[in-house]
């Protein structure tokens, strides 16, 4: 049985109820193999989780940076509530010591991975919540979450060339950009394409890259210059 005490001590978070806490550490793994086993698997905590997570880090966002516009904060949010984020705070605690797991599972290091470690944290943070109270699931997950936020506002936000030429492109001519592959060279391991940004048969500009993803964003921002400079003809 996990130690339960250990892990509250470990989250400063201290359960009226254990059993939910117990409940949020339980994989279906282990539900499969022992169906008698009273708690259920993680997964609907996991689902609630997921979304008060989201609504905290949103919140915080929005209280702490009003200098960012939405984009950016969406950007930020992305960062912080996608798996390899939760994971890195899980290990932090340790999370993957404490969980049920079927005997398959263990053996093909269920403990270590991402899939495994985020959703735990997820059904955790909506474990405190139902037990604690938002207030407590708050804290819980901006001291969980600051390392992880103090890194994405280091390495600073990347502008979104794309929506910022759609933006544009749509409110002069109501149109929407399309992105065309126009070459793609090398073999498949190292690939490089060049994609053109186009309104009609209109071409806005032109980029590329190692995956048709940078290279439409080159694009983008070689359209917004391109239109930058002639507003300023």
């Amino acid at each position: 049985m996990a130690d339960l005490a250990a892990l509250q001590q470990t989250l400063g978070v201290w359960f009226n109820d254990p059993p939910l806490l117990e409940q949020a550490l339980v994989h279906s793994s282990y539900v499969n193999e022992n169906p008698g086993f009273a708690p259920a698997s993680n997964e609907r905590l996991e689902f609630l989780g997921d979304a008060i997570l989201g609504f905290i880090v949103a919140e915080e966002l929005y209280q702490r940076f009003s200098q960012f516009s939405e984009g950016e904060m969406t950007k930020l949010r992305s960062s912080l509530v996608r798996r390899d984020a939760l994971s890195r705070m899980a290990r932090a605690i340790s999370l993957g010591n404490y969980l049920y797991l079927g005997k398959g599972e263990e053996a093909s290091g269920g403990r270590r991975k991402p899939a495994n470690l985020a959703g735990a944290l997820e059904a955790l943070i909506a474990a405190i919540f139902l037990d604690r109270g938002l207030s407590a699931a708050r804290d819980f997950v901006l001291r969980s979450a600051d390392k992880e936020l103090n890194k994405v506002l280091s390495q600073g936000i990347e502008p979104d060339y794309k929506s910022q030429l759609q933006e544009i492109i749509q409110a002069r001519q109501q149109q929407t950009p399309t992105y065309k592959v126009i070459e793609a060279v090398g073999p498949d391991h190292d690939r490089a394409f060049t994609v053109e940004v186009r309104v009609g048969d209109t071409v806005l500009g032109r980029g590329s890259g190692k995956s048709k993803k940078v290279a439409e964003t080159e694009a983008a921002r070689s359209a917004l210059d391109q239109l930058s400079a002639n507003f300023t003809q």
